[in-house]
């Protein structure tokens, strides 16, 4: 049985009911606890000791090791690190979308600019943001809705839905043209001043609202934009514009000379074909097939919590105003492995979302629902389901990374290749090792070309959307 299903076993004699915590009832639960010598030693070990090392299960240490049927050839280098920052979305894509690219151009090495994305992506919110500060002037400030727009507004977390609006308005750039800065780096200062400069500024706007029109209220906005991309300039270096022309030299790996002059769009327009997994639309479903395999793909999720087949979309989320909205079609953990491992066995890197810090340990890189014995250290057990944990808020998206290998054994999967965003001393030289039924339980969204699911799948996106919440946790940001 799960780990995650089993019910705590002690048959002790029930504690006595009372509305208030009694001091004498605590003190007969520490002489019971300690009468126990496993106890006594569980409490030498785990005072001292992180938990996670005194509680690994050896024999998972023995079944987690990084041999995979099938794996991606050509895994993007060098190890990519996203430091003191949350964004990790942005790094999981780029790796994406570098694989291709290296091969194209033969490369032994290369990284896109996560910091370019990261800049506009920071301007682009805060518009985002301000515009639906103008247009909740009706909701109560104290209430939910506005609440919630003002925890986080310029957060680093994105969605991949997020990203193809970034790459479609600005593009994409090699890193050494716009490297990350200190603050892209350790992003929380200029997030702090950031967010305050936003709530002070949503204020003003909502006093403005009861007595000025609407262009009024542009004005403002454009003011305070030009200030938020001022901060952004100063703690990240002047961007380059999407439009701007820039030349990229570099040996392939025969040693070849080779130049290439282009702009930040010409370059993801001209390398769309290498980045695109599909040769266009299947059976006309998402149109727009001209943009390229990028802006084809979709996010597929499990929320159990929701019918399956169905299409999912979450109240104002997003990044760009006017740009393509977050969307999700629904559906089981096994269509979602059946898309990962055909995208794999096809040696395509496949983006995906998840509760990364849930069953993990950091250092080795692994997660694994049988990695700790909590039973054992404890005395407890964790009961809840999937569904039971995002009703509750145990659990939600909380990291992206990048699917490059599984293990297949008699036609399931048994375990899965993680490239993460986290250095090459986490891991195995970057590399994490998720078990299947990790997958299973933690494992939220893999994005999926739509060459790789069925007409069944495909057919969801011309649904009308069940909306969510913004606060919902399928509204959380990787």
């Amino acid at each position: 049985m799960s780990d995650l299903t089993l019910h705590d076993t002690d048959t002790s004699e029930e504690p006595e009911p009372s509305l208030s915590l009694r001091l004498e009832a605590a003190a007969k639960w520490e002489v019971k606890l300690l009468s126990e010598p496993k106890n006594r030693l569980a409490l030498a070990a785990l005072s001292t000791h992180a938990s996670t090392a005194i509680l690994q299960k050896p024999s998972a240490l023995l079944h987690d090791t990084h041999v995979f049927s099938d794996q991606i050839e050509l895994e993007g280098t060098p190890v990519t690190n996203q430091r003191s920052s949350g964004r990790c979305w942005l790094f999981a894509s780029t790796n994406v979308f570098r694989v291709p690219i290296i091969k194209k151009y033969k490369l032994t090495g290369f990284e896109l600019s996560q910091n370019y994305l990261f800049f506009w992506d920071k301007l682009e919110k805060a518009n985002f943001f301000l515009e639906h500060i103008i247009n909740t002037q009706e909701e109560d400030l104290d209430g939910r809705l506005i609440q919630y727009l003002l925890q986080s507004p310029v957060g680093d977390g994105g969605q991949w839905d997020m990203v193809v609006n970034l790459v479609e308005k600005y593009g994409l750039i090699p890193q050494a043209f716009y490297p990350d800065s200190f603050n892209s780096k350790s992003s929380g200062r200029i997030n702090w001043l950031i967010t305050a400069k936003l709530r002070e500024a949503a204020l003003t706007l909502r006093s403005l609202g009861v007595t000025c029109k609407s262009g009024e209220l542009e004005k403002h906005k454009a003011k305070v934009l030009q200030k938020i991309y001022g901060i952004l300039v100063l703690s990240l270096g002047v961007p380059p514009k999407p439009d701007d022309t820039f030349t990229w030299n570099f040996h392939d790996k025969d040693g070849k000379f080779r130049s290439i002059t282009t702009t930040p769009l010409e370059f993801y327009k001209e390398n769309t074909g290498a980045i695109s997994y599909g040769a266009g639309v299947i059976d006309g479903v998402l149109g727009g097939g001209d943009r390229g395999g990028v802006a084809e793909r979709f996010s597929l999720v499990n929320d159990p919590r929701n019918e399956y087949n169905r299409l999912l979309t979450v109240e104002r989320l997003g990044n760009v105003v006017g740009g393509r909205g977050v969307k999700y079609v629904n559906v089981s953990t096994d269509v979602m492995k059946s898309a990962a491992i055909a995208m794999i066995k096809a040696q395509r890197p496949v983006f995906f979302g998840c509760d990364v810090g849930k069953f993990a340990e950091n250092s080795k890189g692994i997660m694994d629902t049988n990695l700790f014995d909590y039973e054992l250290g404890y005395n407890v057990t964790l009961c809840m389901n999937k569904a039971e944990r995002l009703r509750t808020g145990e659990s939600s998206m909380t990291h992206a990374m990048v699917l490059s290998g599984v293990n297949i054994v008699d036609g399931k999967p048994t375990k899965w290749r993680v490239e993460n965003s986290w250095g090459a001393e986490s891991g195995e030289k970057g590399y994490w090792l998720m078990s299947d039924a990790w997958f299973d339980e933690y494992c939220y969204q893999v994005v999926t070309d739509p060459a790789f699911v069925s007409k069944e799948v495909l057919n969801v996106l011309n649904q009308d959307p069940i909306s969510l919440p913004i606060w919902d946790p399928m509204g959380s940001l990787a």
